[in-house]
């Protein structure tokens, strides 16, 4: 369950940065840097593009910062323009190729943990975001549909579809 001492750091950090306070912008960053990077990577599968997606992100924030009026809707907002810059990245690339699901450097997990890591590569990136987003970044169903922009029963529908077809490639690596 998160800390709601985090998202009122977030808060406060958010509206100084508005009022033009670069400390709080650079902690703002610091909090939120390694989260967005990972999620970044999930959806990218590369370390490289992954960093680049992170930075166009953070200078669309920057950008933009000014015109979310909602504090507390940081998080989603920021989840919503690296996944847009993950996509755009997607689609520039020439060939898709299995990624992984954690980011690089992270101790090995138990054989179970690892194949699922490799099937989740295997999923489409749409399916792959809300999975990664739900399961991994811990957003709620609202919370993805802000990001992703579709209604929550949209993303209830996605997750259910993206479930089954990890489970089929699940079932289908244990044979």
């Amino acid at each position: 369950m998160p800390d709601p001492r985090d998202s009122l750091t977030d808060e406060l950090l958010v509206m100084d940065a508005q009022d033009g306070d670069r400390r709080a912008m650079d902690r703002l960053i610091r909090r939120w840097q390694k989260r967005l990077w990972a999620h970044a990577y999930r959806l990218t599968g590369d370390h490289d593009a992954a960093w680049d997606v992170t930075q166009d992100g953070w200078m669309a924030v920057i950008k933009g910062l000014g015109r979310l009026h909602d504090h507390a809707r940081f998080k989603p907002w920021a989840y919503r323009i690296v996944t847009n810059k993950a996509m755009d990245w997607l689609k520039r690339r020439p060939a898709p190729r299995p990624l992984p699901a954690q980011p690089p450097g992270r101790q090995p997990e138990p054989d179970s943990d690892e194949t699922l890591s490799r099937l989740l590569g295997r999923l489409a990136p749409a399916r792959r975001a809300v999975l990664a987003l739900y399961y991994l970044d811990d957003l709620s169903i609202a919370e993805i549909g802000a990001v992703l922009r579709i209604p929550t029963g949209t993303v209830k529908s996605r997750l259910h579809h993206a479930r089954n077809e990890l489970r089929d490639l699940w079932q289908r690596q244990a044979r």
